[in-house]
């Protein structure tokens, strides 16, 4: 049975400046992005590669999304907290960056994952060669990553070496 996976809007954004949206889909996995997730990609402008996609029909249909309660009580926004009801809903893995809303996540016992996690996922998944050269790509592109945490990652999940 497929896995659900519900995007927010920064590992959307993030991984499509890089042509990596690749990275978000497979055949074991199913693709959700709420509406409010739309809207704040579609706020960028019209060259953003995120809202390309969406206008292309990446990850369509978008779902509307009514809020948990229990989402609600964290104060985030919109996008973060459409994510964290949907996956609540559907049962699913929310695709969050927010620090917040990765503590929401964890406390209300959603699996959660990043862009990282997403990198370093596909890379065990044998679809990249290195979890590092699309981190630096990441990177180059204005993701931001603390080289702490990278090298952690990548040392823990397969032995690659840091080098920013």
């Amino acid at each position: 049975m497929p896995e659900t996976w519900v995007v927010n809007a920064s590992p959307l954004i993030a991984l499509a400046r890089i042509g990596r949206l690749d990275l978000l889909v497979g055949a074991d996995r199913d693709l959700l992005v709420p509406t409010a997730v739309v809207r704040e990609v579609m706020a960028g402008g019209e060259a953003d590669p995120a809202r390309q996609a969406l206008v292309a029909g990446f990850a369509a249909p978008q779902i509307e999304v009514a809020v948990d309660a229990r989402v609600g009580e964290w104060g985030l926004g919109a996008g973060e907290t459409a994510v964290l009801s949907l996956a609540l809903e559907r049962r699913a893995r929310a695709v969050v960056d927010d620090r917040d809303a990765r503590r929401a996540a964890g406390a209300l016992g959603i699996p959660a994952v990043g862009t990282l996690g997403v990198v370093i996922r596909a890379r065990g998944e044998g679809r990249i060669a290195s979890a590092a050269a699309v981190i630096r790509e990441l990177r180059g592109a204005g993701f931001r990553l603390h080289d702490a945490t990278v090298r952690a990652a990548l040392a823990q999940a397969f032995g690659e070496v840091w080098e920013p």
